[in-house]
Order: structure tokens, then C-alpha cells, then sequence
């Protein structure tokens, strides 16, 4: 893969590069952020939360395209509110919809692109080369947008988006619609820019594993505030340990022997799960076996991974939201429908 970042331009580990001090933005009456503070270093991020919790508009707000109804915000030492153009040079921005033109050539989308945020042509036109290599469309690069599949439109936002090296990339939704090799690609890509690069990755997603993949903290927004910030190792220790089996022969009985002997218990299908009550209970989830008339083909301690986190937290806070599948529209599968 081809090396696109400036050397000179690297980012030390643990530096404050966003700021923000009880920022509030309002839409008339409508509270969208509501006395956000915080402090985020290099690295990557998850920025999580349901539909509607503030997402968007926090990342509007630090790129400088928006006004703050009040208090202050800095984007690598730079004021949102006066310095957007400054920010926004620092700042490559992936966004969730479609953006690109489908008449041009990738090539001349990403040299476009470049051109806009004030690069000389024959600088961006070189610059619009390696990027281009550098997300897999080197072959692709004269074809036009519209002869695109999803996979290639969101790689070509991604050159967009790296196209003057810059030092905080932004990513709405990157695999939203991509099939397994390109999800693979694009994730890879992005630990590269993170672990190669010495970029900083603020990624949003409803898709837990790929939050996962890339990032080792999170942000999450629910109503307009923040309710989690957290390396996700950290939060992972604050999950009840549980033991998982797999078990052949009547799940549902097994559930219910278990559920009477007042353990905690979630089942998938053929898959449950058993909240560590005390040192006695494997030994009360074989009993409950023998009783079922059930196999345990496995067993062994569960990890929880984000999803579980994600899951947990919003049912704390008293969201009605079962899976993440809940938050997902066709955009995000593809326009395959969930329901």
C-alpha cells in the first residue's frame, strides 16, 4: 500500500487535539447538544449513539460549518467559532451521503476536492494519484463515478477525504452498504491511517464490530450529551462476567431451569448466556443440563464485546433499543430491510 502521509507532519501519541467546554447548540426551542465537555486526545475514536442523539451535529459543529448557541470549542488549539477555515484544513471529512459527482472520473473528483480546500492543481492531480492507490481504486481511477459500486463510491470519499493529508479524519458510517470484502478493505484502511499514518480517526457507525476493529475508545452521545467516554478495554472490565454455552437439544428448557434457579440469562438460539453468580455456577448450569435433557457441546467464559457494551448502556439509560439492527435504515444495510 502506498505511504500518502507527511512524515513531518506526525502526531505525538496522547495529544489533545479536540476541546470542548459546555458547548450547547439549539435549533430554535430544540436542544441538539446540551453542555458538552470534552477532552480528546490522538488516536481512534467511536463515536456512538442512536439515530437523532447528536452525532452529526457535534461533527458539524468542530469542522466550523455550524455556529454554537454558546460557551467555546477547539480543534488542535484552533476556536470553532472563528477559525473554521483553519479547522477544516486539518480536517478530512467522509461523510454519510452521497457527495460525489457521478459524471466525473475518481480522478477528478479527488484532484476537485483537493482544489477546493486551496490546492494548486498540479499538487492536488498528484496528490488525487496516491490517494487513489491508497484506498484500491488505482485501476479505477479513470472510470467515472456513476459506473461505481457502493464499495468503490465510499473508497473515493475516503480519497476525498485524505486527499491534503490531513491530520484528524472524520468517517460517517464508512461501511454503510459495502459487502464483506470491501467492509474488510475499508476497515483495514483505516487502521492503517491510525497505526501508519499517525492520524486521528473519529468514526461514527451502528455496526459495533467495525467500531471495534478500528477504534480503542468511544464517545457516546444519547439526547444531546455525553454518557460514556471510555477506552472500550476499560468498559469491557465493567461488565458482569458470564459464562456462555452452547447446547443441543432444547435451549428453551435449559433457559427456563436456569432462569428458576435465579440466574441471570440471554439466549441466541442455541447460544446462552449466564451472569457469574458465585463460585457454584458451572456446577448449576450442568445440573440444569441434566435436568433439560440437554448436550453442552461448549463452555467457557464470555468476552463481552462493544455490542454487548452498546446494548447495556442504552438499556440503562432507558432506551428502547434491543439490537443495533434497531438503528439501522436501508441506507445502512445496503436496502436490505431488517424488520
Amino acid at each position: 500500500m502506498t505511504d500518502i502521509f507527511d512524515p513531518t507532519a506526525f502526531m505525538a501519541s496522547n495529544k489533545l487535539v479536540i476541546e470542548t467546554v459546555d458547548l450547547v447548540k439549539m435549533y430554535g426551542p430544540h436542544v441538539a447538544l446540551e453542555g458538552l465537555n470534552l477532552k480528546l486526545e490522538s488516536g481512534a475514536i467511536g463515536i456512538l449513539g442512536p439515530n437523532g442523539a447528536g452525532k452529526s451535529t457535534f461533527f458539524k459543529c468542530i469542522l466550523g460549518l455550524i455556529t454554537t448557541t454558546s460557551r467555546q470549542g477547539k480543534v488542535l488549539g484552533y476556536d470553532i467559532k472563528t477559525q473554521g477555515d483553519l479547522i477544516r484544513s486539518k480536517i478530512g471529512y467522509m461523510p454519510e451521503y452521497d457527495s460525489l459527482d457521478p459524471e466525473l472520473t475518481a480522478l477528478d473528483q479527488v484532484r476537485y476536492s483537493g482544489e477546493l480546500i486551496g490546492m494548486n492543481p498540479a499538487h492536488a492531480t498528484q496528490r488525487a494519484h496516491e490517494v487513489l492507490e491508497y484506498v484500491g481504486l488505482k485501476d479505477q481511477r479513470y472510470r467515472k463515478i456513476g459506473t461505481f459500486s457502493t464499495g468503490m463510491k465510499q473508497a473515493a470519499k475516503l480519497a476525498c477525504a485524505l486527499i491534503h493529508d490531513p491530520e484528524i479524519l472524520i468517517c460517517d458510517e464508512p461501511t454503510n452498504g459495502l459487502d464483506q470484502r470491501s467492509r474488510e478493505f475499508m476497515l483495514q484502511t483505516l487502521r492503517n491511517t491510525v497505526e501508519q499514518g499517525d492520524r486521528t480517526v473519529l468514526m461514527s457507525g451502528h455496526v459495533m464490530d467495525d467500531i471495534q476493529e478500528v477504534c480503542d475508545s468511544i464517545v457516546m452521545i444519547y439526547k444531546g450529551k455525553i454518557v460514556v467516554h471510555s477506552r472500550i478495554e476499560e468498559l469491557a472490565r465493567q461488565v458482569d462476567e458470564e459464562i456462555e454455552i452452547s447446547v443441543w437439544g432444547g435451549s428453551s428448557r435449559m433457559e427456563e431451569s436456569l432462569k428458576s434457579r435465579g440466574l441471570s440469562v440471554r439466549r441466541l438460539g442455541r447460544i446462552i448466556r449466564i451472569k457469574v453468580e458465585s463460585e457454584d455456577t458451572i456446577s448449576v448450569i450442568l445440573e440444569c443440563a441434566v435436568e433439560s435433557g440437554v448436550q453442552v457441546r461448549r463452555m467457557g467464559e464470555y468476552e463481552p464485546d462493544l455490542e454487548d457494551i452498546f446494548l447495556l448502556i442504552m438499556d440503562k439509560l432507558g432506551a428502547e433499543v434491543k439490537t443495533t439492527s434497531d438503528l439501522m435504515t436501508s441506507e445502512h444495510t445496503g436496502g436490505v430491510n431488517h424488520e
